[in-house]
């Protein structure tokens, strides 16, 4: 999912430095939203070079819904390759993405890009916040506020540092570490569990960010392997970006969710054995850290593993179907990558446990952990 994100955040960017530049180039071009009045059947024509090839197409009317073209009523050829990864086969009522290219003096030309889906994003974004809010209360509402400021500091911050040439590492480890106090002293205060997490978080990712960096530069990852990074060689702005950066960059952001809430569980259940039995010593407050930690060591290592293995599928059937072999499944950059960034994630992720369940036995004994019982009852 978060691979998928960052995935959906540059390609927007993107577009919208591609209409810019479309833009200084004197050739007015609008991105908008249309619905389908009319849709033909799809037709197809022989290739008049008698090559074999079929071209198929569609007569549509469509009426635009928003911009400077607004209730206008175009008429447009909706051409398909005849393969369904690039085609937008549409009917009556459908709503769609077009762009329209308007230069002065001419007839403006109208083009479907896409189905329009921003709707039901929304609409299952208010879900979200309404079910966190409901079962969460102000626990909930804060989540929801730390959300908004990571959504901030990634678009305003991250993106925007990147763009202009900073180093991504360097800016991913920055604004992790700015995710996690601010994210943690908002849902659970400025305390000592919170210092634990925080303390456990950022020794996690820190290690995992070493770990990745330290075996793709021996294994020579090139940073072209996930689609989206060939899109940087092509923008305006001629910017020389450091690939392998971005692709350990993009591992550390990766892992921040999973350890951040590691380390938030370690610190919690430290803190909750601690108010059960305070005299217990530090030690055996570590030991039982640990414990609990093992526990979700058992889960959480799937779940990393897991969520960058189902983005590998369709990858990984053809390699199965076309029986290559392991050595050569395992030395493909695209394959390595998945590998190295699964791994070392995973492993920031465990070490985190250690980290935590430390701070946290030796803050809970300076009384750092202990808040006071009306501050409970007003969460």
């Amino acid at each position: 999912m978060k691979r998928f994100t960052i995935s959906l955040l540059i390609f927007l960017v993107i577009n919208a430095l591609f209409c810019f530049y479309i833009n200084a180039e004197e050739l007015n071009s609008y991105t908008e939203t249309a619905t389908v009045l009319e849709a033909g059947p799809i037709s197809e024509i022989p290739d008049e070079n008698e090559t074999g090839l079929i071209e198929r197409f569609q007569q549509v009317t469509l009426k635009v819904t928003s911009g400077k073209f607004k209730n206008h009523v175009f008429e447009t050829i909706n051409h398909l390759s005849g393969n369904p990864v690039y085609d937008i086969p549409v009917k009556k009522g459908d709503k769609v993405v077009v762009v329209i290219e308007a230069a002065e003096g001419e007839t403006p030309q109208v083009f479907i890009s896409d189905y329009m889906r921003q709707h039901y994003i929304l609409y299952l974004s208010i879900f979200f916040v309404a079910v966190v809010l409901l079962i969460g209360k102000g626990k909930g509402l804060r989540s929801i506020i730390t959300l908004a400021l990571t959504m901030i500091a990634i678009f305003k911050i991250l993106l925007p540092g990147i763009l202009k040439g900073y180093d991504p590492v360097f800016l991913t480890i920055l604004i992790s570490f700015g995710i996690t106090v601010i994210t943690f002293f908002i849902v659970s205060g400025i305390n000592g569990k919170s210092i634990a997490a925080i303390l456990g978080t950022t020794g996690g990712v820190i290690a995992a960010g070493i770990l990745a960096y330290f075996v793709g530069s021996q294994v020579k990852l090139t940073g072209l392997s996930p689609e989206e990074a060939s899109f940087l060689m092509y923008l305006p702005q001629g910017i020389d970006f450091d690939l392998k950066g971005l692709l350990f960059s993009g591992i550390i952001m990766g892992s921040l969710g999973a350890v951040m809430d590691v380390g938030i569980s370690i610190a919690s259940s430290i803190e909750e054995i601690h108010r059960t039995n305070p005299s217990l010593p530090s030690k055996n407050l570590f030991l039982s850290g640990m414990n609990v930690g093992k526990d979700i060591i058992g889960t959480m290592t799937n779940t990393l593993i897991l969520a960058y293995t189902g983005s590998s599928i369709p990858l990984l059937i053809v390699f199965m179907a076309y029986e290559t072999s392991m050595a050569k499944i395992f030395n493909l950059d695209v394959i390595a990558t998945e590998v190295i960034r699964s791994l070392a994630g995973s492993t920031g992720l465990v070490l985190t446990v250690p980290i935590t369940a430390l701070a946290a036995s030796f803050l809970i004994k300076k009384q750092l952990l202990i808040r006071k019982p009306k501050e409970e009852s007003a969460d």
